[in-house]
C-alpha cells in the first residue's frame, strides 16, 4: 500500500529531480527510513514515483516548489538531482529564495568542481549551506547503496553525515560516504573518480583487444578468463560486468553482443574535465588522459572510415608467436599494472588538487569509501588504504612497499604486452603510455634537459644546472658564453 505522508507531517530530506537517478536515490532513502519529500518540475514523475514506488517508504509529494520546502524539517535538507549546468543554478535559485537561514541544498549531479566552489560563495552569502556531493554507483547503486563524496561545511556534515550513511553502501560495516573537504572538494574528488574509471575501462577494453584479436579468442571464452581475473587480483567491479557483457549474446541475432555495438565510446564530460585540470595543475596523468583521447578517437567514425579505405600502410604486421597460456597471463598481468597506474595518478591529482584549493583531502578516506557502491570498486582498495595508513605522505601510490613489490612480477609481462600489441598492430594508447610513464618516473636522465636547452636557445627562457644553484643563459647569437641571471 502506498504511503504518502500527511502534510502536517515533516520530511527529514528532499530529493529535487526525479529522473532515475533522482527517482532511485529518494527510494533509496524512503526505504532506510527516512520520511523523503519529493519534487519533480514535471509532476507527472512525481505521481509516477509515487504510484509505482510509494509502498517502498513514506514519500510527501508536491508539485511546487513553495509545497515542497515546506515539507521538509528544520534544518531543511534538498538533495538537487537534475542537469548539470543551466538547470541546476535556476533549482539552487529557487530553493535559495524560498529557504530559510541555516537550511541545506546538496547537488548530488556530476558539476564541474569549480561551479561548485561559485555556488558554495554565492549560497552562503545569503545564509544557506550549500553541499556539492558526488555520488558513484550509477542507478543501482544510487537505489541499493552509493558512495557518497560530499563537500561543503564542515557543519552541514554534522546534521547530514547520519542521513547519508544511513544509504551508503556498506563495507566490513563502515559506511561509503564521508566529509571529503570544503566548497568543491567533493565534487573534484568524484570528477578524479570518474577519470580513473575512464583509464580502468580502457585499460579493460586494451586487454580484450588483445585476448581477441591477438589470441584468436572468442567473446565467450574471453568472459570466462575475466570471471577467472576477477577471482584473483583483478577482483572489481568493472572486471566483473566486462564478463558479463562478454557472454552476453544479442537477443535479436545471437551474435556476441559486443559484435553488435557500435564501437564509438560516449562521455559525459568528467574524463575531460579531470584530464583538463591534470593540465592545469601540472600533474601527469597519462593514462587517465589517454582513456579520454581514446574515448574521442573511438567517436570520430568519419575519419576512421576514410582511414581505412584509404588503406593507411600498417608495416609489417606479425602474428602471435607465444603459447596462448602464457600470452593471457601476460595480459593480465599487464591489466594489473596500468590499472595500478590509473589509481596512482588519480591519486596525484586529488593530492595536487587539494594542496592548490586548501582542502586538506585524506586518501585514506577515499580509499574507505571506495571500497563499495561506487564503479571503481576493486580489492586492491584496501591496499591502498594501508600504504597512506603505513605513509600519509606518499610521492606517488607505486612507491608504496607493497605496490613496488607488485610491480617488480608484472613489469616483464606488461613490457612483453605493449611489445606484442606493437607487432600485431592493435592499439594500447593506455598500457603504452602509462608504461612510459612508469619508466620516466624510474629514468635517472629524461630528455628535457635537452628541451630545456632549446627553450633557451629561440626564447631565451634560461635553464638551471646540475653542478651549482643559480639561472643560466648561454648567449646563443653571440659569443656563447654563459650568463648567470
Amino acid at each position: 500500500m502506498t504511503q504518502t505522508a500527511e502534510k502536517t507531517d515533516l520530511a527529514q530530506i528532499g530529493v529535487v529531480g526525479l529522473a532515475v537517478m533522482g527517482s532511485n536515490l529518494a527510494r533509496n532513502f524512503a526505504r532506510n527510513g527516512n520520511t523523503v519529500a519529493v519534487y519533480n518540475r514535471s509532476p507527472e514523475k512525481t505521481r509516477a514515483l509515487i504510484s509505482e514506488h510509494g509502498d517502498e517508504g513514506t514519500f510527501i509529494p508536491s508539485e511546487t516548489v513553495e509545497d515542497f520546502v515546506a515539507s521538509l524539517e528544520r534544518p531543511r535538507k534538498a538533495i538537487i538531482m537534475v542537469q548539470a549546468g543551466a538547470a541546476t543554478d535556476a533549482v539552487i535559485n529557487q530553493l535559495t529564495e524560498t529557504m530559510d537561514e541555516g537550511d541545506i541544498i546538496i547537488d548530488g549531479g556530476n558539476a564541474l568542481f569549480t561551479d561548485t566552489i561559485r555556488r558554495e560563495k554565492e549560497v552562503a552569502a545569503k545564509g544557506r549551506h550549500f553541499v556539492g556531493a558526488g555520488i558513484s554507483g550509477g542507478e543501482e547503486g544510487a537505489l541499493n547503496g552509493p558512495s557518497i563524496m560530499p563537500g561543503g561545511p564542515a557543519e552541514s556534515w554534522e546534521t547530514l553525515g547520519p542521513i547519508l550513511e544511513s544509504i551508503a553502501a556498506e563495507v566490513d560495516g563502515t559506511p561509503c560516504v564521508t566529509h571529503i573537504g570544503p566548497d568543491g572538494a567533493g565534487h573534484f574528488v568524484k570528477m578524479v573518480h570518474n577519470g580513473i574509471e575512464y583509464a580502468d575501462m580502457q585499460v579493460i577494453g586494451e586487454a580484450y583487444q588483445l585476448l581477441r584479436y591477438g589470441a584468436g579468442m572468442e567473446p565467450a571464452e574471453i568472459a570466462e578468463v575475466f570471471r577467472e581475473w576477477n577471482a584473483g587480483d583483478l577482483d572489481s567491479y568493472l572486471i566483473e560486468i566486462t564478463a558479463e557483457v562478454l557472454a552476453q549474446k544479442d537477443p535479436e541475432t545471437g551474435a556476441p553482443l559486443v559484435d553488435v555495438i557500435v564501437d564509438a565510446a560516449g562521455q559525459k564530460g568528467t574524463g575531460r574535465w579531470t584530464a583538463i585540470n591534470g593540465l592545469e595543475l601540472g600533474v601527469p596523468i597519462t593514462g587517465i588522459a589517454e582513456s579520454v583521447f581514446a574515448r574521442a578517437l573511438s567517436s570520430a567514425t568519419a575519419q576512421r572510415a576514410a582511414a581505412q579505405e584509404g588503406q593507411l600502410p600498417s608495416g609489417t604486421i606479425t602474428e602471435l608467436n607465444v603459447d596462448k597460456a602464457e600470452f593471457v597471463e601476460d595480459v593480465r598481468r599487464a591489466l594489473y599494472a596500468a590499472k595500478l597506474i590509473a589509481y596512482s595518478q588519480g591519486f596525484d591529482e586529488i593530492k595536487a588538487g587539494s594542496e592548490e584549493f586548501g582542502w586538506n583531502v585524506d586518501p585514506r578516506d577515499l580509499a574507505t569509501i571506495w571500497r563499495g557502491g561506487c564503479i571503481i570498486r576493486a580489492k586492491f582498495l584496501d591496499r591502498i588504504r594501508e600504504a597512506y595508513d603505513n605513509n600519509a605522505d606518499l610521492s606517488a601510490l607505486i612507491l608504496d612497499p607493497y605496490f613496488k613489490g607488485e610491480l617488480e612480477n608484472l613489469i616483464d609481462p606488461w613490457r612483453r604486452v605493449v611489445v606484442a600489441a606493437t607487432q600485431l598492430g592493435l592499439p594500447v594508447p593506455v598500457f603504452a603510455s602509462s608504461l612510459s610513464y612508469y619508466d620516466s618516473l624510474r629514468a635517472e636522465r629524461l630528455p628535457a634537459a635537452l628541451i630545456q636547452g632549446q627553450r633557451d636557445f629561440f626564447g631565451a627562457h634560461t635553464f638551471k644546472r646540475v653542478d651549482r644553484d643559480g639561472t643560466f643563459h648561454i648567449e646563443w647569437s653571440g659569443d656563447r658564453s654563459l650568463t648567470e641571471m
